[in-house]
């Protein structure tokens, strides 16, 4: 059932986690147990969690030489074809002491407009949950080109979210949640709640941030929070060191009410093949 409150996400069917390579790379990597943690104690409740990844990437840069994130595509290629096959050992090994199984999912934009791929993507993610698997998905940076990336791993992640019927969406920040305006300047307020129809045109969110390890920002996860939210699924903003009390349906971050839609027309919306 989808989630109406944040409460709500305690008792979910399924819940879509987002994570940005600055809170898992490089110094910040001894987070990943922390978040494996939560996602551990969610997953024994019986909810079915799929984590969408960023760090590709920034975990590859090392190994390369590179002190920062590679402007130009093949070395960014590279990097990525690197740094996955780290992280997802990084994932599975702090899944190892809690026995769960991690399986890598890689999509391109291309994947999720093509029906014929989102279909087979579909099934694959569906059939990982069904086994008790936790999908850990990534845009497949390694072949991916400018002209076909999500452009960030917020809007994959609620893309993602609409694919497999989640009842929550999380999207970890670097902040516990979003403000009027960017929340190092004056008279910024924390904002609690945000519904389909509110009007944020007078609010500052501020252009996409590119970072050392990772692209996005407070624009892009309000961008992909309402497109989730549209689709009626909840979404939460909150800090990556707040996943625990997010996954527990604690009272923190930015909640954006889903919309009441009928997922299941919506979800025929998705895999309408145009004529």
């Amino acid at each position: 059932m989808t989630a109406q409150a944040r409460a709500d996400i305690a008792t979910a069917r399924r819940v879509v986690v987002k994570v940005g390579s600055s809170s898992i790379s490089g110094e910040e990597s001894w987070r990943i147990p922390m978040l494996v943690h939560a996602l551990a104690d969610a997953h024994r409740a019986g909810i079915e969690v799929t984590l969408v990844s960023s760090g590709a990437i920034a975990t590859g840069m090392p190994y390369l030489n590179l002190d920062s994130r590679p402007t130009d595509l093949a070395t960014q290629q590279a990097a990525a074809a690197v740094g996955q096959n780290v992280l997802v050992f990084r994932y599975q090994e702090a899944l190892r002491p809690f026995h769960i199984v991690a399986g890598q999912v890689l999509l391109t934009a291309h994947d999720l407009e093509n029906p014929t791929a989102r279909s087979n993507a579909r099934r694959a993610m569906e059939r990982l949950l069904g086994l008790r698997i936790l999908p850990i998905v990534n845009e497949n940076d390694t072949v991916a080109t400018h002209e076909i990336r999500f452009g960030d791993n917020d809007r994959l992640a609620a893309l993602v979210a609409r694919l497999i019927g989640a009842d929550a969406l999380i999207l970890l920040s670097d902040i516990e949640s979003l403000y009027t305006k960017p929340p190092q300047e004056e008279g910024a307020e924390p904002i609690d709640t945000i519904h389909p129809d509110d009007d944020l045109s007078e609010l500052q969110f501020g252009s996409a941030v590119v970072n050392t390890v990772g692209t996005g920002g407070a624009a892009t996860k309000v961008s992909a929070a309402r497109l989730a939210a549209s689709s009626g699924i909840g979404v939460l903003v909150t800090s990556a060191d707040n996943v625990a009390a997010a996954l527990r349906g604690e009272n923190i971050g930015t909640w954006f009410s889903p919309a009441d839609v009928d997922r299941e027309t919506v979800t025929g919306a998705i895999d309408m093949v145009d004529a």
